[in-house]
């Protein structure tokens, strides 16, 4: 709604334009209000919610140590690369990894950058004057602008990403996510017959 009704973004030079994020057919198409109060107090509310929820999650990573498993190690860029060829099909076979493997870590490590850049961006252009050493070390509103829209492009395309990626894993990853507890079959039983009392005695 914010972008929709202040649509200032292009791919271009001067006054050439090349593409627009929104084009006038999208509008019209969608049939898309222009109210940026709105969504400017949507905004805000879902802001503190995520803001609030990533502090949380970096507390939980710090003091649980599970920030080994996120942080990407000397190797991770190299392996990132493998596991890339492996999911567009063009290499078998997986470099060793625990719990995440290494586009997982780099990815994960560089969302948490992402909304620190996203909450001092975004600090920067709701309270421009209060916060004006932080807006000019972004380079000024308008660069701390467009860079609080690029990163909710790549927000949006970590989104994309990422739930192709568990789709393509299967629903018993989708449920680990959602629930935080991986499911696993239950250990096939076979009975064998006990010669000293001829009762049935399950072997695992």
């Amino acid at each position: 709604m914010i972008y929709w009704a202040n649509d200032v973004y292009r791919l271009g030079w001067g006054d050439k334009t090349v593409l627009r994020f929104f084009p006038d057919s999208f509008y019209k198409a969608l049939h898309i209000p222009f109210r940026l109060a709105e969504g400017m107090s949507f905004h805000f509310m879902f802001m503190w919610l995520f803001a609030i929820n990533g502090l949380c999650y970096i507390l939980y990573l710090i003091f649980s140590g599970q920030w080994r498993l996120i942080v990407p190690n000397k190797k991770s860029l190299k392996e990132s690369l493998l596991v890339v060829l492996h999911d567009l099909h063009i290499k078998r076979g997986l470099p060793p990894q625990k719990k995440y493997n290494a586009a997982q870590r780099i990815a994960y490590t560089g969302v948490i950058f992402m909304g620190f850049g996203s909450l001092i961006t975004g600090l920067s252009i709701y309270k421009p004057v209060q916060f004006h050493r932080l807006c000019a070390m972004l380079g000024g509103y308008e660069w701390a602008r467009i860079e609080h829209f690029i990163l909710t492009l790549l927000f949006c395309l970590f989104f994309v990403v990422h739930i192709v990626q568990v789709i393509i894993a299967g629903w018993n990853n989708f449920q680990a996510m959602i629930t935080g507890f991986e499911v696993y079959p239950a250990p096939m039983e076979t009975e064998t017959k006990d010669t000293a009392d001829n009762t049935l005695t399950p072997v695992n």
